[in-house]
């Protein structure tokens, strides 16, 4: 366990700020969501400014103290960006590094080119799963949408065919597989441990996105019977380049931080001795800094200089690569001082009496917060934040296995149905062509597919693990 995890369970386990009792926090716990919610949806204020406001009203609420309020949301706020910022970053790196070499689209035009007619949407589940690997939500689709436009137009196919099944690779990688903001920090909150979890977290992820894929995708493609919109398509990243890195180096390239830390995932489990040579090794190459920036030095080479990137190019794509996510970074760490200020007035407490009083078992509990704050606010990330750090104390006394399993039904619930409030309900509108009506027979309906398998397939792992 890092010292950062151990500060965060001391954190955890420190004394409530407040004496309130279970009815006043209950209202407290309330009210601070409600705010967060109505700035973000009827105020149409930015995510890290309403959970910020939104945990200094929590506090408020439960009679908390004003400076002890800040203090819990500064220290959430810190610990978290601390823990999970710099793999951000270096995975917008690697996304970018990735996209404007032409890597992804050497991927896709790979995959594709050897893919029929009937193993077409499998070939787009697989594409998105590898692409939206290292590649934040939005950014995975803007890349994306000019590959399922053009292929349905080409090949005469139902939009729906062939993009469900790219949405819904792209969402499971983003909901349940790190280094994805909301799992790395749903990680960080229960102290799981990342390999178990990414590993946990690929074997529910399979099941689930075959289904919410190119199975749902035939009820979809029935429903909502459409062409790709011939204004939507834009061009491709790499038009302009001469050439680009070859298919197989740059799948190297993706993968590499995550046999790290499989390797050191499984090392563990196998060897299970921490002064043993092998597992000193294998925990520093498996940590995920040292995978991220691995990969990232790597593709600098296999990706940036394989497309004929000179020195200066390559600064320039880091640089702005960094940009977009300081909005992502901001949200992340107001998530984490929202996280402890629940903790420190005592709700951790609460919900852990409340779940052995009602007998409901922490992974449904955990999926069930994750819903109600995910369809309240839109946001995946800010769902699996809160639901986090309201559930963490659950984790204490659990396996290894255990708390990855809660990690991944956090995730699960995050994802559930998508609808007017969630900026990426509005992408798929505009880029796919589609009503409102048709965007939630599609795109909301596969979003609750892929929550609903997923928590069944974690629920069933809880059995085994």
């Amino acid at each position: 366990m890092t010292s950062l995890s151990v500060e965060m369970l001391a954190a955890d386990a420190a004394e409530p700020i407040t004496s309130a009792g279970n009815a006043q926090l209950g209202i407290a716990v309330l009210a601070g969501i409600a705010v967060i919610v109505l700035l973000i949806t009827k105020f149409k204020l930015h995510a890290f400014l309403a959970l910020t406001i939104g945990s200094l009203a929590l506090g408020a609420f439960a009679g908390a103290p004003l400076a002890d309020t800040i203090k819990s949301f500064s220290t959430g706020l810190g610990n978290t960006v601390a823990g999970v910022g710099v793999l951000i970053a270096l995975g917008a790196i690697l996304g970018k590094l990735l996209a404007d070499s032409g890597g992804a689209d050497q991927i896709v035009d790979t995959i594709l080119a050897k893919a029929g007619r009937r193993t077409m949407p499998w070939a787009m589940v697989l594409i998105a799963s590898v692409i939206g690997l290292p590649l934040f939500f939005e950014v995975g689709i803007v890349l994306l949408i000019p590959v399922v436009l053009m292929v349905a137009k080409r090949g005469n196919y139902s939009l729906m065919r062939i993009g469900i099944p790219a949405l819904a690779g792209l969402s499971v990688m983003h909901g349940l597989i790190p280094p994805h903001p909301g799992p790395l920090v749903a990680i960080d909150a229960v102290g799981a441990n990342l390999g178990v979890t990414l590993a946990l977290g690929l074997v529910v992820a399979v099941p689930t996105v075959i289904i919410a894929g190119p199975v749902f995708s035939r009820y979809a493609a029935r429903w909502v019977d459409i062409q790709a919109p011939e204004h939507m398509i834009p061009a491709r990243p790499s038009e302009d380049l001469e050439k680009r890195p070859g298919f197989g180096v740059t799948v190297a390239t993706v993968m590499l931080p995550v046999v790290l830390m499989l390797v050191k995932a499984l090392v563990d489990i196998v060897v299970d001795d921490p002064e043993n040579a092998v597992q000193k090794v294998t925990d520093v190459i498996g940590s995920p800094l040292i995978a991220l920036l691995a990969a990232v030095i790597v593709a600098l080479f296999t990706l940036g200089r394989a497309a004929g990137f000179s020195k200066e190019r390559l600064s320039s794509t880091v640089d702005k690569s960094l940009a977009p996510i300081a909005g992502v970074l901001l949200i992340v760490g107001a998530g984490g001082g929202f996280k402890q200020t629940l903790i420190d007035i005592g709700v951790g407490q609460m919900i852990l009496e409340f779940s052995e009083n009602w007998s409901i078992p922490a992974l449904l509990l955990a999926w069930l917060i994750a819903v109600a704050i995910r369809l309240a606010t839109g946001s995946a990330t800010v769902a699996t934040i809160s639901a986090a750090g309201l559930v963490a104390p659950l984790a204490e006394g659990m396996s290894t296995g255990e708390t990855a399993l809660l990690v991944l039904a956090i995730g699960a619930g995050s994802l559930f149905f998508s609808h007017v409030n969630d900026a990426g309900f509005w992408l798929v509108k505009e880029y796919f062509g589609m009503n409102v009506g048709q965007t939630i027979k599609t795109w909301s309906v596969m979003e609750t597919i892929i929550s609903v398998v997923a928590l069944v397939f974690v629920l069933l792992l809880s059995l085994l693990v």
